[in-house]
Parts: structure tokens; C-alpha cells; sequence
């Protein structure tokens, strides 16, 4: 399938913004902006946040905005955090269709391509897709394989849709990101809510590469768990019992993502 059968293929959809956060990611952000501007599918924007950073990170995105027309850059008046970064992101985007992709990760050149005409056959308005986990030094730890249709009560039970592998059709609405832990698994379950439902890309392999650094929050198991916890209870107001259930479910599902693969 060539680019452009894809972007002929998917009515109205002229273009894809491609919303990245930054915050002092010099050295990782080369790779993740390139996987944006080498995929196969040739409309997108890509609108790159940068939330007040103190390394070279100013420099690097104003440097590929200098050459590339599709790379758009914005700083932040002061350092407000990731989800305000993504909103930011979302008032200038332009395209059609958004998708997500953090600094410290990148993309298969054919991601978008084949969520895209995916898409386009299955009628979705919104499109996921296995990823894989890698350490800093890109050596693969484990593979995560989502169902091939997953409803609300499904991304309840779990974060089946890895944020830098969604993609949705602005059609369904404006969605914002929500200064909480987990802002973007509450995000997705807002889209998906509104959608009733959401089909993954027909790929075997990956279609993106997930950084787990050592050090970060996501790292913190204890934390995220409590993040789990007060999102079913104070944000999506669940019953301590209903709440209780979706946590086993929750656990469960995390020790899978996390199991390594066999060499």
C-alpha cells in the first residue's frame, strides 16, 4: 500500500495533527520527531509543546521547524505539565484526525498508514494498536497486544489503548486532558465513551516503540495504583464495590503488559 492510496482512501481525511509534549528530552527527541516525518502517510502536522525546557530541546524543535512546513512549535509561557502541554497542542491542531507521540518514544514509518485504512474499512472513528516496551537502550522488554475491538466497559478493565498508538477522527469531538495521574487513560476513556466503541489496527507487529525509563512515575507501581483507584472513585464516581472489581481486573492486566519476552 503506497501513502498515496491511503490519503485517497480515507475521505476527508487531509490531514493528521500529531501532538508532542517536551520537556528537556534532547536526547531522545531527533528520534521520535523523524518517526513522525518519515511516515508513509505524508499529511500530518506535527505540533510540537514545549513546556518551558532548560536543555537543548528549544533548539532542536526550532531547527527541524526551520526546514520542515509540517513541524509546528510552540512554548509554553511557563512549565505547566503534560496535560496542559497536550492541550495546548490541541487548540492549534488543524488536521482531521489527531494523534499522540511523547518525546522519549517513536513510531513504525507505517503506523499511521495502516491505522488509517484500517479505519477506513472498519468505519471506526478511533484506531489502537500493539506497541512495544523497550528499555533507554531500545532492547525490547515486552510486547503489548490489545483486543481487536474493545468497548467502554473493556478500557474500564484496563488501558488497552496505548496513548502514543491511538488516533480518532476529531468528527466524534473535543476532548481535553485532565491535570490528574493517568490523564491520557482518562482521556481515551472519554473518546471511547463517546464513541461506544473502537477497533485496533490489523498488524501483527508493532506500530510503536514505548521508552520505560527506570525513574519515571509510570515506573512506580504503588503510585500508579492509586491513581487507578481515584480515578474509578473520584473521577468516574464507581461504587466501591464496582470499583473494587475493575482494580483485579486492572491488576491482572498490568502484570501481563509487563511480562518480559522470552529470548
Amino acid at each position: 500500500m503506497t501513502a498515496a492510496s491511503t490519503s485517497t482512501a480515507v475521505p476527508g481525511a487531509a490531514l493528521v495533527s500529531v501532538i508532542m509534549p517536551v520537556f528537556n528530552s534532547g536526547k531522545t527527541l531527533r528520534k521520535a520527531i523523524d518517526s513522525v516525518l518519515r511516515q508513509t502517510f505524508p499529511a500530518v502536522e506535527l505540533i510540537i509543546v514545549d513546556d518551558c525546557s532548560t536543555d537543548d530541546s528549544a533548539a532542536i524543535i526550532e531547527a527541524y521547524a526551520g526546514v520542515d512546513s509540517r513541524v509546528k512549535s510552540i512554548r509554553q509561557p511557563a512549565n505547566a505539565g503534560v496535560a496542559a502541554a497536550r492541550n495546548s497542542g490541541l487548540d492549534a491542531a488543524t488536521g482531521s484526525h489527531i494523534a499522540f507521540l511523547d518525546s522519549d518514544d517513536w513510531w513504525d514509518p507505517h503506523k499511521l498508514e495502516i491505522q488509517l485504512e484500517q479505519m477506513r474499512l472498519s468505519d471506526a472513528r478511533v484506531c489502537y494498536a500493539t506497541y512495544q516496551r523497550v528499555d533507554e537502550a531500545g532492547k525490547a522488554i515486552s510486547l503489548v497486544s490489545p483486543p481487536s475491538a474493545i468497548t467502554y466497559t473493556d478500557l474500564l478493565k484496563s488501558n488497552y489503548i496505548g496513548h502514543l498508538t491511538g488516533i480518532y477522527a476529531r468528527s466524534i469531538g473535543d476532548f481535553r486532558f485532565r491535570r490528574i495521574g493517568h490523564e491520557d487513560y482518562v482521556f481515551w476513556l472519554d473518546v471511547v465513551k463517546t464513541t461506544g466503541g473502537a477497533v485496533c489496527a490489523s498488524s501483527q507487529h508493532p506500530l510503536a516503540f514505548y521508552t520505560v525509563r527506570s525513574g519515571s512515575v509510570s515506573a512506580n507501581k504503588l503510585r500508579a495504583a492509586g491513581w487507578q483507584w481515584r480515578i474509578y472513585r473520584d473521577v468516574l464516581h464507581l461504587s466501591a464495590f464496582d470499583a473494587s472489581l475493575y482494580m483485579i481486573h486492572y491488576a491482572i492486566r498490568a502484570i501481563i503488559k509487563r511480562r518480559p519476552e522470552i529470548p
